[in-house]
């Protein structure tokens, strides 16, 4: 991979003010001297919605961006709009980074290794018998593929719209496994029965405040993680702290999906600690 002397990248989501991510990219690009800008392209105050992707795309080639990051709502959607997808983004059916080089636009999947990352980092030791992931959508796709990596033995997998958590346990269970994912229909049971709850809807963002789980439904002996990073203290991360649940906030899922998108638009290795300490620094 050949490093670039400058970098022009950017991230395209709905209600992504708070986004620490450019932030991230940038001193990281400062603290190995390349010109590095990253820019926030946001749908709501653009008042665009997905249908925009593919002018937003052009615009992005036509002006000389190395590549973009995709987020909620846009990581499936992204997909038919680009000329290759990497061997995880395939599996995983989203992408969140799009490298765009030599007039094409290749699509990757950095969620899956970031969460997966965080989750050996700061629940490494917990039972994983059974846990109930909320969400299927883009970043729900790539976290239940992290979960059964990492040795989950069932995913109960819960969304407001039971198709999609029904495709995305018909996905796992090709990819995994029979029996290894399928689609929750009574939450209270699931999860008196499970191990650890993972929220991977944007539920508990600044701009959707709530949880999607109510706090009676918590206790003590439960794990519980979330990729929701502003605020990095989500509703449901204070209920179940207030439970003494252990608990995983959305931050190094947040920096490890970053120091791999770096990688991709740079061509540069990032220092994964530094990126850490950048991203801490930023609550200071």
């Amino acid at each position: 991979m050949t490093a670039h002397a400058s970098v022009l990248a950017g991230l395209i989501g709905s209600g992504i003010q708070a986004s620490r991510t450019p932030a991230l990219h940038e001193r990281e690009g400062d603290a190995q001297s390349l010109r590095y800008l990253y820019r926030l392209i946001d749908l709501d105050p653009l008042q665009l919605d997905v249908s925009a992707l593919p002018q937003l795309l052009e615009a992005a080639e036509r002006t000389g961006f190395t590549g973009l990051n995709i987020t909620f709502p846009c990581k499936q959607a992204v997909i038919p709009l680009l000329d290759e997808l990497s061997p995880e983004a395939e599996g995983i059916g989203a992408v969140n980074t799009v490298v765009l080089r030599d007039g094409r636009r290749v699509g990757h999947n950095t969620d899956c290794l970031g969460f997966a990352e965080g989750f050996r980092r700061g629940l490494g030791d917990v039972e994983r018998r059974r846990v109930v992931q909320m969400g299927a959508g883009g970043a729900g796709a790539a976290v239940a593929h992290a979960l059964l990596a990492e040795g989950v033995g069932q995913l109960l997998v819960f969304d407001v719209d039971a198709e999609r958590a029904h495709a995305l346990a018909s996905s796992l269970e090709r990819r995994f496994g029979t029996g290894r994912a399928r689609a929750g229909d009574d939450l209270p049971d699931a999860l008196a029965n499970a191990d650890g709850l993972v929220n991977t809807t944007p539920m508990g963002m600044a701009k959707l405040p709530g949880t999607p789980v109510p706090a009676a439904l918590l206790r003590p002996a439960l794990w519980v993680a979330e990729i929701v990073y502003f605020p990095l203290e989500t509703q449901l991360l204070k209920d179940a702290r207030a439970l003494g649940c252990r608990t995983l906030d959305g931050g190094t899922m947040a920096v490890f999906q970053a120091v791999k998108a770096f990688e991709l638009f740079s061509g540069a290795k990032a220092d994964a600690q530094r990126m850490l300490e950048h991203f801490r620094s930023l609550d200071a």
